[in-house]
């Protein structure tokens, strides 16, 4: 007689076959789909971990598309990713001094209401035309990005009263510059109502928000871009962890899906941070302004696709 453990055990494994057999159009063994599944996870742990984004960008059009993941399991498993993302930088960013607490902490309030507020107001507003504002905000953004691609760092930073009343400055060692280099933060209410507007959207959408949170404190608060990454990652994990519980309890985290996801990104992740401060921020840039033309693309294609 089959054991109830037994049984989950063979219907967890039996959802991830059927999955890799529904995205390639052939039956793929589950161990072929775990180590296809590790080696992509890996690969959206690293670019999360240098840009400041929770690597689900990458990982849920991956699964759905390519292992025929269903959406739900894809966006649960993407949930975890971010956990592992933030987990696996946080440790070196924070040894490193390049994430910011402070700001981190007073920006995720912001984030949090804004994600309340767009809970409570998604049924009031099409997200169509929501897709649509903020697919070309981003495409907006992207171009800013692309064409400060030669700043290192920022320049005439002049902090407000805010900035200095909560002591929003702080420094850290930059390797590929060999240099300490200090910063202060300004224009901190605007960087805070962003925050609003993008946790606003992530609770209106059920989409991430990592982008909107480093286009916030790069472009707006004037941060170094290495500075918005890595705060962005430390954000973006206490976030996740509340949306994690929530899909796992709606049974959506898959264990053959989320756990070489979760490994797959954690190692991902502390090699992405091992990069990071080796690089420059003009790479950073660089690298980011397609990653969020990218994003763009796709909130323009749901909002073309949506009834």
């Amino acid at each position: 007689m089959m054991t109830a453990e037994g049984g989950n055990r063979r219907d967890t494994a039996g959802r991830a076959q059927c999955a890799s057999r529904a995205g390639t159009g052939q039956e793929v063994s589950l161990t072929t789909f775990t180590l296809l599944n590790f080696l992509v996870s890996t690969v959206a742990g690293f670019v999360g971990a240098l840009l400041g984004l929770g690597g689900g960008v990458f990982l849920v059009p991956a699964l759905t598309l390519l292992f025929g993941v269903s959406i739900g399991e894809a966006v649960g498993a993407s949930a975890v990713s971010v956990i592992a993302t933030s987990s696996g930088a946080a440790v070196a960013y924070l040894r490193d001094h390049i994430t910011n607490i402070r700001i981190g902490m007073l920006l995720e309030v912001g984030t949090t209401t804004g994600a309340l507020t767009g809970a409570l107001i998604a049924g009031l507003l099409n997200p169509r035309y929501l897709y649509f504002f903020f697919g070309v905000l981003l495409l907006y953004n992207a171009y800013l990005t692309f064409r400060a691609r030669r700043q290192e760092l920022p320049e005439g930073v002049v902090p407000d009263r805010l900035a200095l009343r909560l002591r929003l400055q702080g420094a850290y060692r930059d390797r590929a510059l060999d240099r300490t280099v200090e910063y202060t933060a300004t224009r901190t209410l605007p960087g805070l109502l962003v925050m609003y507007a993008s946790g606003m959207v992530a609770g209106l959408l059920g989409i991430g928000a990592g982008a909107f949170k480093v286009l916030a404190m790069d472009q707006i608060m004037r941060l170094p871009m290495k500075v918005s990454t890595a705060t962005s990652n430390f954000m973006i994990g206490v976030t996740a962890a509340a949306s994690a519980a929530i899909y796992f309890a709606r049974g959506q985290v898959n264990p053959a899906i989320a756990a070489p996801v979760a490994l797959g990104v954690l190692l991902g992740a502390s090699l992405g941070t091992r990069v990071m401060n080796r690089m420059r921020s003009r790479t950073l840039r660089v690298l980011f302004a397609p990653v969020l033309g990218w994003i763009a693309v796709q909130m323009l294609w749901k909002g073309w696709v949506m009834p």
